[in-house]
């Protein structure tokens, strides 16, 4: 039995919440900041954040550590913090979500540092680097791993290795980033992808970030007709592309956008739809709406 399936209950498509690093610099995140650095400093906007997604219908509420392992936090001086960046982040989704009965998400982002041969990272050293970020999420308190925005099966396989090592009862979802004509900046294919991972042991499989609606609907297409057995597959496409708009970036994809978007997605088969880089809880309001309308 597929262990994502079964902490989710029957309904689907499953509503997942939207990017957190909008709203932050919405709050007053400086560009080029680090958002996980609020983990421990700002925590209240971190709070407000998840809560914002959980009062529009997010089923799960995704820890603030896109950018949490030790060679990212390095970057800014963090990387002696890794356990307590983790950790206090998974503290600050679980308690906004044991108010409304939702899961937490533990989220791992690329390392940021490249796999041999192509780079210097050794498989067990890029584990390794999952493995210690994986291990304060626990403490923390999350439900789920969600492994996002990767190009290189290899580093998904060393995070899924990871999870495996520190939390092998929790459910894991993997999502690569399609964005170079329909392929990872790696060359991953949507269906290769899915034959790939769902072997690794991946319970849910899909995309995120990308270039829009419209090419994460023929991604999700292609992981449809790749699906087999119980995997699920998951959908988080970023709201259209930036545009800039006076001093700062907008993206162009309505809340109305997005809510079509999750429909067609729905009719595919996605079994859980979200959104990734500018989508708001306006976008994720928009969507819930649509797919379980009032």
């Amino acid at each position: 039995m597929n262990r994502l399936a079964t902490l989710l209950g029957t309904h689907r498509p499953v509503l997942l919440d939207g990017a957190m690093g909008t709203l932050l610099q919405d709050s007053g995140l400086e560009d080029g900041a680090p958002g996980e650095l609020w983990n421990l400093e700002n925590p209240e906007a971190i709070r407000a954040a998840h809560a914002a997604y959980a009062q529009v219908g997010a089923r799960l509420l995704t820890t603030n550590t896109f950018g949490g392992t030790r060679p990212r936090l390095d970057m800014h001086g963090l990387g002696d913090r890794v356990g307590e960046v983790n950790r206090t982040a998974a503290q600050l989704a679980r308690s906004v979500a044991d108010e409304r009965g939702l899961l937490v998400a533990g989220d791992l982002g690329p390392t940021g540092e490249l796999l041999a041969p192509l780079g210097t990272l050794a498989p067990e050293e890029a584990q390794a680097l999952f493995a210690e970020q994986l291990t304060g999420l626990v403490e923390g308190g999350i439900d789920l791993v969600l492994v996002e925005t990767l190009s290189d099966l290899g580093e998904a396989d060393a995070a899924i290795a990871a999870a495996r090592e520190v939390a092998p009862d929790l459910p894991v979802v993997v999502t690569m980033s399609f964005d170079t004509n329909l392929r990872t900046m790696m060359g991953v294919r949507p269906g290769d992808a899915v034959a790939h991972l769902a072997a690794a042991g991946a319970d849910a499989v899909g995309a995120n970030c990308g270039r829009g609606p419209e090419e994460m609907e023929l991604i999700a297409a292609e992981m449809v007709q790749a699906r087999t057995g119980d995997l699920l597959l998951v959908a988080q496409s970023n709201a259209g592309l930036p545009q800039v708009v006076g001093d700062h970036f907008e993206y162009d994809a309505s809340p109305g956008d997005l809510a079509a978007h999750a429909t067609r997605l729905a009719a595919l088969g996605v079994d859980l739809v979200g959104g990734c880089c500018g989508s708001t809880p306006a976008h994720i309001a928009a969507m819930g709406a649509e797919l379980a309308p009032v």
